[in-house]
């Protein structure tokens, strides 16, 4: 029987959490449930549009302080961070499941994810921020210097299926650019948003630079949208136009990871057991519940059948139960909400002639939202899991031919989030990998090669999203960029006394001239 808190975890270090939440004035409450149990485990207040202008009037009241103090002393915060995540992880693991009903070994990704993100740009942030001479107008007279300045506030409206990492992770870029950062988390999981408010405070980030505002998204996610310098968003494609369509009006820019159903190539070539892991984990990790999951696996005709066989008994062998420790392969699903999607994406699918390989059955004995890995054969576009995604534990295997079907089957999605491609040949590999239309893809790896990989960009193509994180790309978005440009010497522009006709022909040669100049043109 699953205890109904982690054992570092309580009905009133919650209730602590959430009374330090500010309003203005009361609030109803939002229970939030223990997917495990189904049991409510605490309350929060349902923010307002009022309660998010007031700590978005904090936060701009705190962001100058917070942007004079120098990219060292804001690096030097994010690395203490970075120590008290490490050292705090057991509570961090424990919350995060108590959200969420994920195993703890997915839990434990997502603190991976925040110390390397904290990492990698509390070590970067100067860099990125340094001043950086261009090519000026004119050769020796023009000296021209870009500089990169906080956009000020930073709205961050972060979804349920990873509330550790998608809560600070973008926003921890944010900061080290000098700005403050407003959270809403999804109201499913509230509670690591604020666990993770009280370490950045604990490492030395001032009480207003970092806040979390709790509610619902329709009120305080899109009062949040409406009045940030910058939106960062996570979460499903409707939503997400939504966000697009409010940020534009108020010509503010904004990020979004929006929604996939992305797919994975196995070539005959492939080492078929590290196929098959890696299949295990890019449709079963977070019990499905991840944008860069995949629910569509294609695998050529010579090795399909023996891939198939594999793949099936390794997922009947996965561990599926709820447990607040290691061992466990994958947990439950997030709520009815998600459990219902997938029952009916199964269905359908069934009813309209599909397979069921393995799985395709909720689990009631082990609580009332987990459902069992699902594999299955047969999949058309006609049915609704074949174009629209599950975010679930549910995934669609097809043969292929040849190596230009197997792309073209890639590419036919309005998603373009993350790939994967599986072969022995490693250029062939790449290559294959950068014909499919996804932000990311990965050559023998599921997921976590590309989003590792904090140095580069990660992001969506077509309904996938906007914008990048990770990389100089994921910092410099938070930045308004501005070039200084100093003349000295002579004007750019027609001197006194001098034909326009005879300045024409001089610039005219001047810019031949220059073109055949190396470090000049």
């Amino acid at each position: 029987m699953t205890p109904r808190f982690p054992d570092r975890v309580g009905q009133g270090s919650l209730s602590r959490l959430a009374s330090s939440v500010p309003t203005e004035g009361d609030r109803p409450e939002i229970p939030v449930e223990a997917p495990y149990s189904g049991e409510t485990i605490g309350t929060i207040p349902a923010g307002t549009p009022a309660d998010v202008s007031a700590a978005v009037e904090r936060a701009r009241e705190a962001q100058r302080a917070w942007a004079d103090r120098g990219v060292s002393d804001r690096a030097e915060v994010v690395r203490r961070f970075h120590d008290l995540v490490l050292d705090r992880r057991a509570e961090l693991l424990d919350v995060t499941q108590l959200e969420t009903g994920k195993a703890r070994i997915d839990a434990f990704e997502e603190v991976l994810d925040v110390a390397t993100n904290a990492r990698h740009y509390a070590h970067r942030a100067e860099d990125y921020l340094a001043p950086s001479r261009r090519k000026g107008a004119l050769p020796f007279l023009t000296r021209t210097t870009v500089h990169h300045h906080p956009v000020g506030v930073v709205g961050v409206v972060s979804p349920w299926n990873y509330p550790l990492t998608l809560a600070v992770s973008d926003a921890l870029p944010a900061l080290l650019a000098g700005n403050c950062v407003v959270c809403k988390p999804a109201s499913e999981t509230p509670y690591t948003a604020l666990l993770l408010r009280d370490l950045l405070r604990e490492a030395g980030l001032p009480e207003n630079v970092f806040q979390v505002v709790t509610g619902r998204g329709s009120e305080a996610g899109g009062a949040l949208v409406e009045e940030s310098d910058f939106v960062c968003f996570t979460g499903s494609t409707e939503t997400g136009r939504t966000v697009a369509e409010r940020a534009g009006a108020n010509l503010t820019d904004c990020s979004l990871e929006l929604g996939g159903k992305n797919p994975m190539v196995v070539l005959a070539d492939a080492d078929l057991d590290r196929a098959v892991e890696g299949a295990v984990r890019g449709c079963f990790t977070n019990a499905g519940q991840l944008c860069i999951s995949f629910e569509r696996l294609y695998v050529q005709h010579e090795a399909y059948d023996e891939f198939l066989d594999r793949f099936v008994r390794r997922t009947r062998a996965l561990d599926l139960r709820a447990a607040y420790d290691y061992g466990p392969d994958v947990g439950s699903l997030v709520g009815p909400d998600q459990l219902e999607t997938v029952e009916r994406h199964v269905e359908d699918a069934v009813e309209e002639g599909a397979d069921v390989l393995t799985g395709g059955r909720a689990r009631p004995d082990l609580g009332p939202y987990f459902y069992e890995p699902t594999i299955l054969r047969g999949v058309t576009d006609e049915m609704r899991t074949g174009r629209e995604e599950t975010f679930g534990p549910v995934v669609a295997v097809r043969p292929f031919d040849t190596e230009a079907e197997a792309i073209e089957l890639a590419n036919d999605s309005d998603y373009g989030l993350n790939a994967s491609v599986w072969t022995g040949d490693a250029a062939r590999g790449r290559e294959v990998a950068r014909r499919i239309e996804c932000g990311t893809v990965n050559v023998n790896d599921a997921y976590a090669a590309a989003w590792a990989s904090v140095d580069a960009p990660m992001g969506g193509r077509k309904d996938s999203g906007l914008g990048r994180r990770h990389g100089v790309e994921g910092f410099l978005k938070y930045t308004e960029s501005q070039t200084v440009a100093e003349q000295r010497g002579a004007a750019i522009g027609p001197p006194r006394r001098v034909p326009d006709s005879w300045y024409a022909k001089g610039m005219a040669l001047a810019l031949r001239a220059m073109d055949r100049i190396p470090g000049v043109r």
